[in-house]
């Protein structure tokens, strides 16, 4: 471990692993989060608490990283923040932003002593313990090498998409990708249990062709046993993200459609009390 100093804020569903990983590169420093089993694990590892924002940045920190769960809540802290940083630092905002998200967010950190960056991330809370994500970063190059010091502590590979604002677009379309997949994969199962046609076949025909994707491997190795949890993501933020999508899509018709589909689906879901079903759940659910 070198001295440098990473504060970490949102050490929740996905922050946990990340924190869990940087702990063994620096000292890190989290504030209380609403679910304390996790804030409990980090302290046990290494981590130190504190209890207030104000606290956090006295610490004269080396690394901010913020975690957390949408555009508006990252912008509620960042409001907070702001005044309160007193040295020169780096920001790396790992929040999934809107498509206006990052842009607020670089002018509230318009200081000369701020390095505002982004990193949100491709892969679930196993990838974050393993430390095998990919980051998609964005922010003024100059702070990029800087940036991948610490990211590499959860991180296989980070890559530059130049802007904040290209980065976060880079994000909500590769989730485009992979959830709108998922959402095939989980008719899929279901179709053929209405028609009767057996799933452990129809899979293994599946691997063997263009169909095989990592959110059928995900899902559909744990489904098989009937562990229905392999997609570690909620009904609730799938719609979040894909009403992000859907957003930035709104000139692209085909696109628009196709993300105006998913989001049907996973609105029936959640107006049916499944909101905080993992999506992969939906499977053996009728709705």
């Amino acid at each position: 471990m070198n001295n440098k100093k990473v504060g970490f804020i949102g050490a929740g569903y996905m922050g946990y692993g990340m924190a869990k990983n940087l702990i063994k590169d620096f000292d890190v420093f989290i504030t209380a989060h609403k679910n304390r089993e996790p804030i409990d694990k980090l302290i046990k590892k290494g981590a130190t608490e504190v209890f207030s924002y104000k606290e956090l940045l006295n610490l004269n920190l080396n690394c901010l990283m913020m975690c957390v769960t949408n555009t508006p809540i990252a912008i509620n802290i960042a409001e907070e923040l702001v005044s309160l940083i007193n040295n020169e630092l780096l920001i790396i905002d790992l929040t999934t932003h809107n498509k206006n998200g990052t842009t607020k967010m670089k002018n509230i950190f318009n200081s000369s002593k701020i390095k505002y960056t982004v990193n949100p991330v491709m892969g679930g809370p196993t990838q974050s313990e393993e430390g095998v994500l990919g980051g998609i970063w964005g922010g003024d190059i100059n702070d990029f090498d800087n940036s991948k010091i610490f990211l590499k502590s959860f991180c296989k590979n980070v890559f530059n998409f130049g802007s904040v604002e290209k980065a976060a677009q880079a994000k909500l379309l590769s989730n485009f990708l992979s959830l709108l997949t998922t959402t095939t994969v989980i008719e899929f199962f279901r179709s053929a249990k209405k028609l009767n046609i057996d799933i452990n076949l129809l899979c293994d025909v599946a691997k063997l062709g263009s169909g095989n994707s990592g959110a059928l491997n995900r899902i559909a190795d744990k489904a098989l046993q009937g562990d229905y949890k392999g997609y570690i993501f909620s009904v609730n933020n799938t719609l979040k993200d894909l009403t992000y999508i859907n957003d930035l899509m709104k000139d692209s018709n085909n696109a628009e459609e196709l993300s105006k589909l998913a989001i049907n689906f996973y609105q029936s879901a959640k107006d049916k009390g499944m909101g905080e079903l993992l999506v992969s759940e939906l499977i053996e659910k009728e709705y």
